[in-house]
């Protein structure tokens, strides 16, 4: 390409960029999207396996006792403001399971600041 605005088109083109399909608020945005080849020569999509970040990682901003009757969804809305942000409050407590988070009274609930955000991890 020796056509200057040929090389700014091309720069410009949505193309290069990472598709996806959900929005900046999921815990998979970001996550890449794959594809497999059937037998029969479809081409199916995939969304790659999503791993969780080592707690250890995320910046501490409070801690919260489990009460009897606490949810996650509540939780969330409470600290993150927004309900449906749950998966981070799984994601600071290394859980699998968001119902565990929430079975043990007593039990000590990481809420952290979401991956990537610089800060003193385990303050």
């Amino acid at each position: 390409m020796s056509d200057p605005l040929q090389a700014l088109q091309a720069l410009l083109q949505p193309a290069s960029l990472q598709q996806t399909l959900y929005p900046p608020s999921s815990r998979y945005s970001g996550v890449p999207i794959a594809s497999l080849q059937s037998a029969d020569g479809r081409t199916l999509p995939y969304l790659r396996r999503r791993f969780l970040p080592a707690p250890e990682s995320l910046s501490l901003v409070q801690v919260h006792v489990v009460s009897q009757g606490d949810r996650l969804d509540n939780l969330a809305a409470l600290y993150l403001g927004d309900a449906e942000q749950f998966w981070r409050l799984c994601d600071a407590n290394c859980a699998m399971r968001p119902d565990a988070l929430t079975e043990v009274t007593g039990r000590l609930l990481r809420i952290t600041m979401p991956a990537g955000f610089p800060g003193a991890g385990g303050a």
